[in-house]
């Protein structure tokens, strides 16, 4: 197994940074799960699925940002590759989105390099804390981005279902990334941690939703 150094790992994250970032850099290993399904909808509902959708790939990006940050300081190998397997099918989220984002004519959040930056920083105190609270980190993140993630569904159109098809198999991921990280020693986090992630995340939605 080859050994990364430090610049190993300096330009792994950058390039996933760049990745994250740049429009059109990014691509899935997984199949699309909304690629084969048409959808027809009003100029006004088209909007508001573009507001949602964006939001999505804005939480993506911050997804991208807390695994690379937590992979870079992870003590145990085998928490790094959970790490890993996670970041990777949060990849395919991201190119998700900004594929149906394109579809819908809009545009991702002017403002994510904002957003990867700050939750750079906030993954990177979680797993300095330790792989326990990491862990617990990253179940209480999923836990409330499958929350979203449902709430969105509520308010996607029926008759979408491109995009309901892509946010549920998002929603059943992040289910999967946060029983994962339980099962691997993830602490339970105090209430006033994740009542502040919900305030963060208040903050990051309802901005990215129009810009």
């Amino acid at each position: 197994m080859r050994h990364y150094t430090g610049i190993d790992k300096f330009i792994n994250s950058f390039d996933q940074a760049l990745r994250s970032l740049v429009p059109g850099t990014t691509s899935a290993q997984r199949e699309n799960p909304g690629k084969a399904v048409e959808t027809q909808l009003a100029v006004s509902e088209a909007r508001h699925v573009a507001g949602l959708m964006r939001v999505n790939h804005s939480g993506e990006v911050c997804a991208q940002a807390l695994y690379q940050s937590q992979k870079l300081v992870a003590r145990n190998p085998e928490i790094r590759q959970m790490l890993d397997h996670s970041g990777q099918e949060e990849m395919d989220h991201l190119a998700w989105c900004e594929a149906r984002l394109q579809e819908l004519g809009s545009h991702t959040s002017y403002l994510n390099p904002i957003w990867y930056a700050g939750s750079f920083a906030i993954g990177l105190a979680a797993g300095l804390a330790g792989d326990r609270w990491s862990l617990g980190f990253v179940a209480e993140t999923e836990k409330q981005v499958e929350n979203h993630l449902e709430n969105h569904l509520a308010q996607l159109p029926q008759q979408d279902q491109r995009s309901r098809a892509i946010v549920d198999q998002m929603r059943i991921d992040e289910i999967e990334h946060g029983e994962a990280a339980i099962l691997a020693g993830g602490a339970v986090l105090p209430e006033s941690i994740k009542k502040a992630m919900q305030a963060v995340s208040k903050i990051m939605t309802s901005t990215a939703y129009k810009i």
